[in-house]
């Protein structure tokens, strides 16, 4: 792809992501998040241990934000006539000769992914991916703000204005000899609420902007070590950090924000002293206009983000065995076409999965159906899975963590919240 053409294809998707509506630009406008931001478990502030074994696990969560369109990333041609006449517009329709075909035990010739999916389903071929199907937050009211919130603070209700997210508070109910919390947190810019909390965070951001380089970076390093020692710590934490992420030298592949940020949580998460656990946020998905299906906004998104995928892959080598990739996004969209060729704000939607440590070639789902009686106020798929029910499947078998931490972690509404919130067993390779 020539410069211009990289170029033009940048600019469409953030126009795609522009025309969102309009709580989604007061949420990205309020998040910073036009793009990418990483914020990337580290070793920043914690005392240093021993060289961590191979064998420590590790995760990636990945935020889509604005609602992805579960039905396109992961459309259940198996409803056939039902399938067909509910997303039967051009504008949406995925015709199944073109899918991915799944295989899984219990819906067999039923699932399909979008194309653009190309990574993402050679891994599920090879056992390494997974599927969790018609989930959703618990806080279901279409809502930008509340359900990004709820995502990212994992209450069992509405806690708008959280001041943690569950990734912060696991780590603040960790023992001190465990490998996450042996390497504390990094961050740069406006952490994203999954990393806010108690436990100090670094950070390191994804850019293609050439960095401040010596004699600059000597000089200012030098003003800082003489004027400001708190900062200073701060601003060589900050560059070990970005030379471990960026390696010692860049692959010229790397020619966008996405790609930097995937490439460096992979050699991050790889890296023997190391982050343990990442996590990336991504804008656009508010398809409310031209959304497309085979192609269009967001299969062009799907394929960014396949890409990445695929630059985390190449970058966390070995550690991928020991990984866990958790694609997650805050609710799903409405399942007919609307005005603009795009889809509105809806419910149900996939969490996908993949990694050396996910058990793959599944699709984890108990299937609502999509003909007309069957979807929530006769328009959205329904959510027959907690996303939190995800989360915790993977932390209990994946970071060992016990039933009791999870209900710290995940604080439950009331002692129904605690069942309709239990953790997904067989998430994770036994």
């Amino acid at each position: 792809m020539s410069d211009m053409d990289r170029s033009e294809r940048e600019l469409r998707l953030r126009e795609a992501a522009s025309r969102g509506c309009e709580e989604s630009r007061l949420v990205l406008s309020r998040r910073g998040m036009m793009g990418l931001t990483a914020g990337l478990f580290s070793w920043g502030f914690m005392p240093k241990v021993a060289e961590a074994a191979s064998t420590d696990p590790r995760l990636l969560v990945v935020i889509l934000r604005g609602g992805m369109d579960g039905l396109s990333a992961v459309a259940p041609y198996g409803e056939g006539g039902t399938y067909t006449l509910a997303r039967g517009s051009d504008a949406l329709y995925l015709p199944p000769k073109k899918l991915i075909k799944l295989a899984d035990r219990q819906y067999p010739k039923f699932f399909g992914l979008h194309p653009q999916f190309r990574n993402f389903g050679k891994w599920y071929d090879d056992g390494d991916a997974a599927i969790v199907h018609a989930c959703c937050v618990p806080v279901r009211i279409r809502s930008h703000f509340e359900g990004q919130d709820n995502l990212e603070n994992g209450y069992g209700g509405a806690a708008i204005g959280s001041a943690d997210g569950w990734l912060n508070r696991l780590l603040s109910k960790l023992d001190k000899g465990h490998p996450v919390k042996a390497r504390g947190a990094i961050q740069i810019g406006e952490a994203p609420l999954i990393l806010q909390g108690s436990e100090p965070v670094l950070g390191w951001s994804a850019s293609t902007i050439r960095h401040v380089e010596d004699p600059t970076l000597f000089l200012i390093r030098q003003m800082y070590e003489a004027e400001d020692s708190q900062f200073s710590s701060m601003l060589e934490q900050g560059l070990k950090g970005r030379a471990m992420a960026e390696g010692e030298t860049q692959d010229p592949s790397e020619d966008t924000d996405l790609k930097v940020g995937f490439a460096g949580a992979g050699r991050l998460l790889a890296s023997r002293r190391g982050p343990r656990i990442a996590a990336l946020s991504i804008s656009g998905y508010d398809t409310h206009t031209s959304q497309g299906g085979l192609e269009g906004d967001l299969a062009e998104l799907f394929a960014e983000l396949d890409d990445g995928l695929g630059y985390f892959r190449r970058n966390v080598g070995t550690a991928w065995k020991n990984t866990v990739v958790m694609i997650v996004t805050e609710f799903g969209r409405r399942v007919q076409v609307n005005g603009n060729d795009g889809s509105d704000h809806g419910t149900g939607t996939v969490a996908m999965l993949c990694g050396g440590a996910v058990n793959g070639r599944q699709v984890v789902a108990d299937w609502p159906g999509l003909a007309p009686g069957e979807l929530l106020d006769g328009r959205d798929l329904k959510a027959t899975i907690d996303l939190r029910s995800v989360f915790k499947g993977v932390l209990r078998d994946h970071f060992s963590i016990s039933e009791t931490m999870l209900a710290e972690v995940f604080p439950p509404k009331d002692f129904n919240d605690i069942a309709n919130s239990a953790p997904l067993n067989g998430l994770i390779k036994g």
